[in-house]
């Protein structure tokens, strides 16, 4: 029997499909050349009203923003570092554009300061497979950005903690 035989609707999922769909993206986009449809078959909808809720979640602020979540370690990438900078206020946003540029800068963003113990304003992050790499990759960003004479330092991850995106769906009690 079609849909349109049995009076239903495209337009508006079931409470029940939507809670599935949730679910579903809490174990992340699949990785197929059409994510949105593969989530559709997967919750028993229409992939336009996947892509409708997806945006109605979004306008809500249910869902803040849709980003992707590498999990490094598994890539070969071991040496993780957070570049903290001293940086002159006047000139924080100008030195955290050009490093945002820098290929191996993979995050970079203005925190306060938190005198006296922590003079550092500027974050960025660079990975590497080994310490070393990554020491040479931000001796290599310090010349080529001219960043001398800020004070910086490397700190490296010790521990890989749990990675995951948002969770949206309320686990029953047992």
């Amino acid at each position: 029997m079609s849909l349109a035989a049995t009076g239903a609707t495209l337009s508006t999922p079931s409470s029940e499909a939507e809670r599935r769909l949730r679910g579903l993206l809490e174990q992340g986009l699949p990785i197929t050349s059409r994510p949105w449809r593969t989530l559709a078959e997967q919750a028993g909808m229409a992939e336009g009203q996947v892509m409708a809720c997806v945006r109605r979640w979004q306008a809500d602020g249910m869902i803040k923003r849709l980003g992707l979540v590498v999990k490094h370690r598994r890539l070969g990438i071991q040496a993780n570092a957070m570049v903290v900078w001293d940086v002159p206020d006047e000139r924080v946003a100008e030195v955290g554009r050009r490093l945002a540029r820098e290929m191996a800068v993979t995050l970079c963003y203005r925190r306060p300061r938190r005198l006296p113990d922590w003079p550092y304003n500027l974050f960025s992050m660079i990975h590497g497979t080994h310490r070393q790499r990554v020491l040479s990759e931000l001796d290599a960003i310090v010349q080529r950005q001219g960043l001398e004479a800020l004070e910086h330092r490397a700190l490296f991850s010790t521990h890989a903690y749990r990675q995951c995106g948002g969770r949206y769906v309320r686990e029953e009690a047992s």
